[in-house]
């Protein structure tokens, strides 16, 4: 390993020439309190920077009680992130001195979730971290003393202030670790209690804005109605109520604008731990629960759809089905056995963004068009089987489709955002309608076609919603799961990893997908991403994106 006098003299000797010799720096250097290991240089001053790796030495100021479990471990890296990611800010001021990205410095910027990332990865002896640095250039001329500033000023300071030891950081770092624990015991008590998600009494669901996740000042708080509450002893906080969403079928009602769809998205994001100050730190929700949705135009490949398509007029193959360009019914039925195929235990779905005539048919259409002459099964009919038959259940927002209220088990009215159970009153009116046919699941084999493994030149990242393999685009628009762009870049090197190193002509994308949630929970997400990765430091994605994924990759 080279040391940072080598280094230093390097710089000098490459100082004013062409950029691309920056290249020559690649490598490993001793700073003595840490390692930094130059991984990729940009191509030029206007590409995406250069990533730089620190690896601080773990000299007992981090404990292992702060990482000894996995949810710990996930919330003392997150702080640290966010710890450095302020530093970074104070070390550096501007820094933007030169041409395209010159001196632009960056850890990765974390949302409101606490996800695994590849940003910090804590261990007993190491802290290592990974940033972006714009290498600067003046035009496209070396500027080597800008360079020697950031390498041997700023990010050593960053660093020090970020993790060396003070009370301070011990402060942060027991009050996330034990956030961490509360949330662990609380996901722990839906199996127990029953549940498929939890909503504390004080969350704050409402969102700052259509853009920002962050909390709405002055809103109002979440109460649940007394008929539904349970109260949770938790390790820390002690005794929490809230509202318990019980296993079976859920239907969220009320008039517009009075808080159902902000409910549904605390409970489909509650699939994630969130930071403390967020206001829904204590919304937690079964981590396979899936926001199910139409997605006109999306890609079908080979999938048994037969559930809720079945003799279409053209005599087209539903338990084989395949299109390009799918409709609003037959994407929201492959979306469906797409999440029942990954084991999703809990279907989120908001009528407003859902397929009508895959949801429900009302009793004047039925008696004008006969059963054997309608091809779509509607989900109404299968959402009491869906539950008894294999254990799933739905959690539904509905305004107009009141047929529902006769399925469901539960009943909550939302009123200018406060929570009420009307579920014997919803019993009673359904009485008057008429009874909704229960139609059978029966267990299948959703998806069986077999991918062939395929070498991919190129993976990028196009924003939070959009990636490419070489040349061929997946629209991940309708992943509502999907926090932001370091999950995207993460699915992205996992499907480029499946298909070039799992995928051998035999085994499913369902059976794909499982295998890679299965290395990134044994071995970390890591396993799985370059060291000189090219799109962000990835966050982790759970089964039911990787599957989604894959499919919508058009050339499967």
């Amino acid at each position: 390993m080279k040391t940072k006098e080598e280094l230093k003299r390097h710089l000098a000797q490459i100082d004013h020439k062409s950029y691309k010799a920056y290249r020559e720096l690649e490598g490993a250097y001793e700073f003595g309190a840490y390692q930094l290991s130059i991984d990729h240089v940009q191509g030029d001053p206007f590409a995406t920077p250069s990533r730089v790796r620190i690896l601080y030495r773990n000299t007992g100021n981090i404990e292992e009680k702060f990482f000894e479990t996995k949810a710990r471990k996930a919330a003392a890296e997150d702080f640290l992130l966010r710890r450095l990611h302020r530093s970074l800010r104070a070390s550096s001021g501007d820094g933007r001195k030169g041409s395209g990205k010159s001196g632009l410095i960056t850890a990765c910027r974390a949302g409101q979730e606490v996800l695994e990332r590849t940003a910090v990865l804590l261990s007993r002896d190491v802290i290592e971290v990974r940033i972006e640095v714009g290498f600067p250039a003046y035009g496209r001329t070396i500027a080597a003393r800008e360079l020697e500033e950031i390498l041997f000023r700023v990010l050593p300071e960053a660093a020090e202030q970020a993790f060396a030891a003070c009370p301070d950081l011990l402060r942060g770092l027991t009050r996330a670790v034990e956030l961490a624990d509360d949330q662990e015991y609380l996901r722990g008590e839906l199996e127990k209690r029953g549940l498929v998600s939890f909503v504390a009494d004080g969350s704050i669901l409402p969102r700052e804005s259509g853009i920002s996740q962050r909390p709405m000042k002055d809103a109002v708080k979440f109460r649940s109605p007394d008929s539904l509450a349970v109260t949770m002893t938790l390790p820390h906080r002690g005794k929490l109520r809230g509202m318990g969403i019980r296993r079976g079928v859920t239907v969220i009602v009320g008039g517009g604008y009075h808080g159902k769809s902000t409910l549904l998205k605390a409970i489909e994001r509650g699939v994630y731990d969130h930071i403390s100050g967020d206001g829904r730190e204590y919304v937690v929700t079964d981590r396979t629960a899936f926001k199910l949705r139409a997605e006109e135009g999306r890609c079908i490949h080979q999938e048994d759809i037969s559930l809720f398509i079945s003799h279409l007029p053209s005599g087209t193959d539903t338990v084989r089905f395949g299109t390009e360009n799918a409709s609003g019914s037959t994407s929201q039925a492959a979306n469906t056995v797409e999440a029942l195929a990954c084991g999703t235990r809990v279907l989120l779905i908001d009528e407003d963004t859902s397929a009508t005539n895959f949801m429900v048919r009302d009793e004047l259409m039925a008696r004008l068009v006969a059963d054997e002459k309608e091809p779509i099964t509607p989900f109404i009919r299968k959402v009491r089987a869906l539950y008894q038959e294999i254990g799933v259940s739905t959690v539904l927002v509905v305004g107009s489709s009141g047929a529902y209220l006769s399925v469901a088990d539960t009943v909550v009215q939302m009123d200018c955002y406060e929570a009420k159970d009307v579920t014997e009153k919803a019993k009673e009116l359904a009485l008057e309608q008429p009874e909704i046919p229960d139609e059978k699941v029966g267990k299948k084999d959703w998806i069986r076609y077999p991918v062939h493994r395929k070498k991919i030149e190129k993976m990028r990242v196009h924003g939070w919603d959009t990636l490419s393999l070489d040349r061929s685009e997946i629209d991940l628009r309708y992943l509502e799961q999907i926090t932001d762009e370091t999950q995207t870049a993460a699915l992205g090197y996992i499907l480029q990893y499946v298909l070039e190193r799992l995928a051998d002509g035999k085994k499913s994308a369902a059976a794909l997908a499982r295998e890679a949630a299965a290395i990134q929970e044994k071995d970390g997400l890591a396993a799985m991403v370059p060291k000189n990765y090219g799109a962000g430091a990835p966050a982790a994605v759970r089964e039911q994106e990787i599957l989604a994924g894959l499919v919508r990759y058009r050339q499967l």
